[in-house]
């Protein structure tokens, strides 16, 4: 490691890139950072990064007010060439994880995004490395077990986030033999394994906070639906490692649980019922749900379960997957470092903890 490195990194204020940006600061004690955040009407990018970088590490992190969706970033084109001149890695993690853009907005971001970036990683003399975040979920509605070399195998897609970031990969892979890339696929990311901590209620939480409250207990899924979740911690740790290792270079990483870490939706349920002293969930076919019972259901339902109905729709699809993810090169890479996802049942009552400490995140939680 040579005191030149700068890490051009997007996505920082993310769930996982606030999470990486703490690590590579610590992992990588001489290496400096250049930030590219969206300035917001209230909020500058600098200040942005401010609420996620250490006070002890602002001098060693650059802020670059600008965003992947615009040519050249929205930056003068000075400071993109400077920029471009002195990178050494790029570490891409910006990308619209909302399941209702239409395919348009979706590909602006995502497609479009991930095209800038391969762009100024191909004019950066200095690049020893881009790591491309991309999702396990390109596999779509595959019900196999899903390698890590296969990317398109004429699978459809659930929604326009799966089919755009699928689209994104076969860009990033089509510069292959011309930059030093590794692609790497979490699946679904949730809190800190060893704290439960977490900044987004999203995905799994959603449905286990109307759960826990008692506002709904019927699951349109299959009991032997495979939840492959895992930890930010972990997810952070691989990506900074990862970003930094000459052999996974040409590679594809499934971050995941893989077949000997994930749980079945059954046995989150009931580890949930335990926790939350709550009813026994009842599993009903999903296409009888969805084709018959709902909308009957939406007709008669008002207030809060109707608004679950409505909203509990983009998830609906999670709770049918049976598909799983090898993890043949994340081990071979990560576990030589010590680096591995825990099973997910070995760290969900911390989740379920902090949810209740927290209250679903609407109060801060004091640092243990």
């Amino acid at each position: 490691m040579n005191n030149e490195e700068l890490i051009f990194v997007t996505g920082a204020t993310g769930f996982l890139g606030t999470q990486l940006v703490r690590e590579l600061l610590q992992r990588e004690p001489h290496a400096k950072l250049a930030l590219l955040i969206r300035d917001r009407p209230s909020q500058s990018g600098q200040q942005r990064a401010d609420s996620i970088v250490p006070p002890a590490e602002r001098s060693r992190v650059q802020v670059f007010s600008g965003d992947v969706s615009k040519p050249g970033y929205g930056l003068e084109s000075a400071t993109y060439q400077h920029l471009s001149a002195k990178t050494t890695r790029v570490i891409h993690c910006a990308a619209t994880v909302r399941f209702d853009h239409s395919l348009d907005e979706a590909r602006q971001i995502n497609v479009e995004g991930t095209r800038r970036v391969l762009d100024f990683a191909a004019g950066a003399r200095r690049l020893q490395s881009l790591a491309y975040v991309g999702t396990a979920y390109v596999a779509g509605e595959r019900a196999d077990l899903v390698r890590e070399n296969e990317l398109a195998v004429g699978q459809s897609y659930r929604n326009t986030y799966e089919q755009t970031k699928a689209e994104a990969e076969a860009l990033v892979r089509s510069h292959n033999s011309t930059l030093p890339i590794v692609i790497l696929r979490p699946s679904i990311i949730v809190g800190d394994s060893r704290t439960g901590v977490t900044s987004s209620f999203k995905m799994m939480y959603w449905p286990l906070k109307i759960y826990a409250r008692r506002l709904w207990r019927t699951v349109p899924g299959y009991p032997d639906a495979v939840l492959d979740i895992v930890p930010v911690d972990f997810v952070a740790s691989a990506v900074a490692r990862l970003a930094f290792d000459e052999a996974a270079l040409g590679s594809t990483v499934h971050l995941c649980a893989g077949p000997g870490g994930s749980a079945t939706i059954q046995q989150v349920a009931r580890r949930a019922m335990e926790f939350f002293n709550a009813p026994e969930p009842r599993y009903v076919n999903p296409k009888l749900f969805f084709a018959g019972l709902r909308p009957l259901l939406f007709l008669s339902l008002w207030g809060r379960k109707r608004r679950v109905l409505r909203d509990g729709r983009a998830y609906r699809d999670y709770f049918t997957m049976r598909m799983q993810f090898d993890t043949s090169n994340a081990e071979r890479l990560l576990q030589p470092a010590g680096i591995h996802p825990p099973p997910v049942l070995d760290y969900l009552d911390r989740l379920f903890h902090y949810c209740v400490a927290s209250e679903w995140g609407r109060k801060p939680v004091p640092a243990q």
